[in-house]
């Protein structure tokens, strides 16, 4: 989310510092946690000019985010994961899930600063695998990793319409092609990274974790996320 993330905190009347995280943490919550935490930390270290809240640009993201606290306030976005604020909300998110089984999304900040299922990952990772094995092992680790892609038929780019999403709808096509799923593109919604940003924080879109209280999911209801 890194080109989404400083558009909106260009256009924010607030004085917003961004701190980008590694991509792909996700992949371990209790590291996302762990490092949240860290990045959480400092930011109530800064002395010269205290903030008001740490905002996270994270989903539940598998019970990654669960457990973190701060002195000062969290807001969270309402959402299993970013894709939430990519789309503009989660019901949006929810309507697209139900109509396209199995989508794997591409976006600006994922292509550019991330390495996205297709053609370009398989030939890397290949290689990387048949510089450290045989090449007969590394036809057995690629097939064996490439098992979870046979969960996926969409290959859907979230489009927010910058300077760079020709190339990146291409991307996406070639991607799709490559891995034998449709591609899809449906137009993303800057409004509620930008609310989330703004500080303009709807209980119904946006958790706020005051200091004492840490996070907690509440998958039995429509809020996925809550404080205690």
């Amino acid at each position: 989310m890194q080109r989404e993330a400083y558009f909106c905190a260009a256009r924010s009347k607030n004085v917003i510092d961004t701190v980008v995280m590694p991509q792909g943490l996700h992949e371990q919550p209790d590291k996302l946690r762990s490092e949240v935490q860290k990045a959480l930390k400092r930011t109530c270290d800064v002395q010269h000019r205290p903030y008001d809240a740490s905002l996270l640009g994270y989903g539940l993201c598998s019970n990654g985010i669960t457990g973190l606290s701060a002195k000062i306030p969290i807001v969270i976005p309402r959402g299993h994961d970013c894709i939430t604020l990519l789309l503009g909300s989660k019901e949006k998110y929810q309507q697209y899930f139900e109509t396209h089984r199995g989508a794997y999304f591409y976006s600006s900040g994922w292509i550019e600063n991330g390495d996205p299922p297709g053609r370009n990952r398989y030939e890397r990772t290949l290689k990387e695998y048949e510089q450290k094995f045989s090449a007969e092992n590394a036809k057995y680790l690629m097939e064996t990793e490439q098992k979870w892609m046979t969960e996926y038929n969409w290959a859907t780019y979230i489009d927010w319409e910058f300077a760079n999403s020709e190339n990146n709808k291409k991307f996406t096509k070639e991607c799709a092609e490559f891995l034998g799923w449709n591609y899809d593109r449906i137009k993303g919604d800057p409004g509620l990274c930008q609310r989330l940003l703004d500080g303009d924080w709807k209980s119904s879109e946006f958790l706020i974790v005051k200091p004492g209280q840490k996070i907690a999911e509440d998958l039995t209801s429509k809020d996925i996320i809550k404080a205690e």
